[in-house]
């Protein structure tokens, strides 16, 4: 099994806002025959924060060689009735 990890990285916004990060391996599954196949998991905390279910439609945007965005295509309604307490 082929695995990468990458280093955390912290992203500060303009608003000096730390965003929270979730390490991860790149998983190769080889089946004889076939060429290998990359597997990403998706952290089921992250999923539940963004509302992201079995069955959503996304698509990478390769930005450069150390960055790829994960971009969701349709979006659905947050399921909130209100807005989070700010700390």
């Amino acid at each position: 099994m082929l695995a990468y990890k990458m280093p955390p990285i912290l992203i500060k916004s303009a608003k000096k806002m730390e965003t929270t990060t979730y390490p991860l391996k790149i998983q190769a599954i080889r089946t004889r025959g076939q060429q290998p196949r990359f597997y990403v998991s998706f952290p089921l905390a992250l999923a539940a924060a963004i509302g992201l279910a079995p069955g959503d439609q996304v698509q990478w945007e390769l930005l450069d060689r150390s960055e790829l965005h994960l971009v969701r295509l349709a979006v659905p309604p947050p399921a909130a009735k209100r807005p989070a307490r700010k700390k």
